[in-house]
């Protein structure tokens, strides 16, 4: 769901009280040295990029980012980036939980590939001390808010890759993420080959699925605050998209900035589509399915529905990253396939 006007300013806050400690923090560091660049784990940060791809240039809202050297301690704040920087062979020392996981910061489809467990970082208000504390030679934040207040603040600390032109609100795909973050790490030929495996894997499933073209689908949620629908330029409605669906017309009609529009209880009907999937964030499954002005939805009186109560699918879904959509699309797809058949 959109994060909250209070919140956002709150998050800007923060982050300008931070600045100053911060600017301390590395002053001290300085000082100090790196003592951990003989470190194993950060040594094989980003062990799998090219020499011969630095300088590395990155495209940004905030202008060009220039990546020097292959960078060896990576810190991964957006949504989603850790699992890419993974899925590049790269291993981030402190990462973003956004979901969340617990544990390593990721989902099972990433298991097992850290050596070593990130510090884990705050999400809407990172803890700047603790990310200059680590040392970073590259910020990722690629899926993020795009407040430039964070982004100046991160910079200070280390070369940041944040949102590119136009992906504020977390409006950015995997496949934009990927690229980013390749180029960063200097290993974009790789992004571009994990990129056409994964867009050969919705192009079987489209070709396998044809009656998915052309039908409406609605990709909504709900919190403890209410129900919401995504818009286009997110990673679940792109999702959707490439197999073939339509984005619910309702809710592209009020789009705004945010990646979801608020659906008022008196307003359920904007649920309708030929498909409607819903998932549920931080309150149980049930609240949705059993909620009786959400089964008055005509689709969802006739049964072209899906709530996810399976907390992996509804996590991987939600992802959106190189990793988590192959995943999602054999859990998901059979599911879709199963209702539009009926």
């Amino acid at each position: 769901m959109n994060a909250s006007a209070s919140r956002a300013r709150r998050s800007r806050r923060t982050s300008v009280l931070a600045a100053g400690a911060v600017a301390a923090l590395l002053v001290g560091l300085s000082a100090c040295g790196s003592s951990d660049d003989s470190d194993s784990s950060a040594s094989a940060a980003s062990e799998g990029a090219s020499a011969g791809a630095f300088p590395a240039k990155v495209a940004t809202k905030f202008g060009e980012v220039s990546v020097d050297k292959r960078p060896r301690r990576i810190v991964a704040l957006g949504w989603g980036d850790a699992e890419t920087v993974l899925a590049l062979g790269g291993q981030p020392v402190g990462a973003s939980d956004w979901l969340p996981f617990g544990g390593e910061g990721v989902g099972p489809w990433a298991k097992g590939m850290y050596d070593k467990k990130p510090e884990l970082i705050g999400t809407m208000e990172p803890e700047f001390e603790k990310i200059a504390s680590l040392q970073p030679d590259l910020i990722l934040d690629t899926k993020s808010s795009g407040d430039r207040t964070r982004y100046d603040t991160l910079k200070k600390i280390a070369p940041t890759v944040g949102v590119p032109k136009g992906g504020d609100q977390y409006k950015l795909s995997w496949e934009q993420q990927t690229t980013m973050i390749a180029a960063a790490m200097g290993v974009p030929e790789k992004g571009e080959k994990l990129i056409a495996e994964t867009e050969k894997k919705f192009e079987a499933a489209a070709k396998a699925h044809p009656e998915f073209k052309g039908r409406t689908i609605t990709i909504g949620s709900r919190t403890s605050e209410g129900f919401g629908v995504y818009v286009g330029g997110t990673g679940r409605v792109d999702f959707v998209e490439r197999l073939g669906f339509e984005n619910n017309p309702k809710a592209e009609a009020q789009a705004g900035e945010g990646f979801s529009v608020s659906v008022s209880k008196e307003n359920l009907d904007m649920l309708d589509a030929d498909l409607t999937v819903m998932a549920p964030i931080g309150i149980p499954a049930t609240d949705i399915s059993g909620d009786p002005l959400y089964k008055a939805v005509p689709s969802v009186k006739a049964g072209n529905d899906i709530v996810f109560d399976d907390k992996d699918i509804s996590q991987a879904f939600a992802t959106d990253s190189v990793l988590s959509v192959s995943y999602a699309l054999e859990k998901v797809v059979p599911l879709f396939a199963e209702k539009v058949a009926k």
